[in-house]
């Protein structure tokens, strides 16, 4: 079994538990002191490019092998001459092209083009009270760095304080108070995505935000996601809140309204309740079937007045797969994220975490390759976001390049959150009387963050790009847990263009296949890119050759 290192020496980075591919612990607390690669990029930014302790300290690369199938089995390509992409306004001149001109900007989407300064995204933030309670957050840094947040299903449901009425919603304040974080800062990068399942379309949610906020939101439709094949769920520990949830509509389980379960629950024998949503389509049974509800599906969005519309599917086999992009292409979707097994969120079974669905890896390949097939047809392919176990500058250059050129974002799950985790907990000891308010769980700073400094100002590499940005008047107001975003999307926008750079791409459009390698066999036969000695082969001998 491939497992991967905890312990990060040249970075000062350590996992306070198990880590996964992408660098978090498999469980990511929010209570952390640290100091996993993704905390401690959101207090140095760019910074964490580079080894600690310099001038004291030399480093060597740790992932020099690779094993098994997976995006640790791609490798970036470098090249020693030429380059692509450089602005009009700049030459190939070696004074211009540095990394710090390589353009990252993206923009994806049919009649509306929605541009992003960073190419990632956010993964769903749906009815979890992890994402409540660090919305704020989450919200203002998306808006603040410019990239895409995507608002996850149930919302609307699970808010005590909305009021619905025969498949109407009458008043929505918590989706109405995610859209306004985000909004308030919003400057024309970004977009704010409100995602739909089953429940979701039942309450009349498209309906509700084509009346209230138009063609200022995205919106998305479900069919799955990489942490599990079932519908999204929450756990409550009220016995009123689950007969709450159960008169909403929700499968609750255990039953909230049976006395045995009652009982149980006064003796404390049951502590919580499981909120499940309902599978999609399940009274569907052929392909077509699926495609003409789909379609009807989007017909009526559009008809509602929707101009952006999306699609989010997960881990599920190449059948699926395929439906999601032809589907998505035949719709002229805006954008289709493909989201590869080995998901996390908040509430999923762990054992299904582990033994579902497809891998990322090997489900974006097939999803370059039917792509393909669509574009030989002359069918016009849906802008592309690739998702499940991302978080650090590497997985942004590789995802993007084996997608190419139909990938325009990487979808981050866990990665942006710790942003609001960490920042919401130094808040949190500077203002001790708001500590519930920002949901902080430290008493006072600890050593892994005094070692930046005593004061805010120091702790945070990007205070003073942020306070450029809004205002020094307006900083009372941002969150801290942004101004972590800030320093996090900072830290992957510097990696990413450090590797453009060397791979002599000056623009994202410019990123392909043969900007990777596969550094064993099994990658390069999933993914069809050439064995790292094979790569340019031909063209070393012929120069051999003379």
């Amino acid at each position: 079994m491939l497992q991967f290192i905890k312990n990060n020496d040249a970075l000062g980075a350590v996992n306070r538990g198990v880590p996964c591919e992408s660098g978090l612990c498999t469980l990511c607390d929010s209570a952390c002191k640290g100091k996993c690669e993704t905390w401690l990029s959101c207090l140095e930014g760019r910074k964490m490019l580079y080894p600690r302790r310099y001038s004291h300290s030399t480093s060597g690369a740790s992932h020099i092998t690779s094993v098994g199938a997976g995006y640790h089995g791609l490798r970036i390509q470098g090249y020693a001459y030429g380059s692509k992409g450089m602005p009009s306004n700049l030459s190939d001149d070696p004074d211009d092209c540095i990394f710090t001109n390589v353009n990252i900007e993206t923009e994806f989407g049919g009649e509306i083009k929605t541009k992003c300064r960073v190419p990632i995204m956010t993964g769903a933030l749906g009815s979890t009270f992890i994402a409540a309670k660090y919305w704020p957050s989450f919200a203002v840094g998306a808006a603040l760095a410019g990239f895409p947040i995507v608002v996850g299903e149930n919302v609307v449901g699970v808010d005590k304080k909305s009021v619905l009425e025969k498949g109407r919603i009458l008043a929505a304040p918590e989706l109405e108070r995610r859209i306004e974080y985000f909004q308030r800062y919003y400057d024309g990068y970004g977009a704010i995505i409100i995602q739909m399942n089953v429940e979701d379309t039942r309450n009349g949610v498209a309906e509700y935000l084509i009346d209230k906020y138009g063609n200022d939101i995205i919106i998305e439709l479900k069919w799955g996601q990489g942490a599990k094949d079932i519908g999204g769920e929450i756990q409550v520990k009220s016995l009123e809140y689950a007969q709450f949830l159960k008169d909403r509509g929700y499968i609750v389980d255990p039953e909230p309204y049976d006395p045995i379960v009652i009982k149980g629950y006064e003796n404390r024998a049951i502590t919580s309740f499981a909120r499940h949503s309902r599978l999609g389509s399940t009274n569907k049974h052929t392909v077509d079937a699926v495609r003409e509800d789909f379609m009807s599906s989007v017909a009526y969005l559009r008809k509602l007045g929707f101009k952006r519309i999306s699609l989010k599917t997960g881990a599920y086999g190449m059948e699926n797969l395929a439906m999601a992009i032809r589907y998505s292409a035949d719709a002229k979707l805006d954008l289709l994220t493909i989201d590869g097994a080995g998901g996390g969120t908040g509430m999923s079974p762990w054992n299904m975490m582990q033994h579902w669905g497809i891998p990322s890896l090997p489900l974006h390949a097939k999803a370059y390759e039917y792509c393909k097939i669509l574009e030989e047809q002359g069918i016009k392919v849906p802008d592309l976001s690739f998702a499940g176990g991302f978080a650090r500058e590497d997985h942004l250059f590789k995802s993007l390049s084996l997608g190419a050129p139909y990938a325009k974002l990487v979808c981050l799950g866990r990665a942006p959150m710790i942003a609001g985790f960490l920042g919401s907990n130094i808040e949190a000891t500077f203002n001790p009387d708001r500590k519930v308010e920002l949901s902080g769980h430290w008493e006072t700073l600890p050593a892994s963050v005094l070692e930046y400094g005593k004061y805010p100002e120091e702790i945070f590499s990007a205070w003073e790009t942020v306070k450029n940005k809004v205002g020094a008047d307006e900083m009372k107001n941002i969150p801290y847990g942004a101004i972590a975003m800030m320093g996090y999307a900072d830290k992957l926008a510097g990696g990413l263009q450090q590797f453009m750079a060397g791979a002599r791409k000056f623009n994202l459009g410019e990123l392909d296949r043969s900007d990777l390698i596969s550094s064993n066999r099994e990658t390069e036969e999933i993914t069809n890119i050439p064995f790292m000695t094979e790569a340019l082969d031909a063209e070393a001998k012929a120069i051999l050759r003379g």
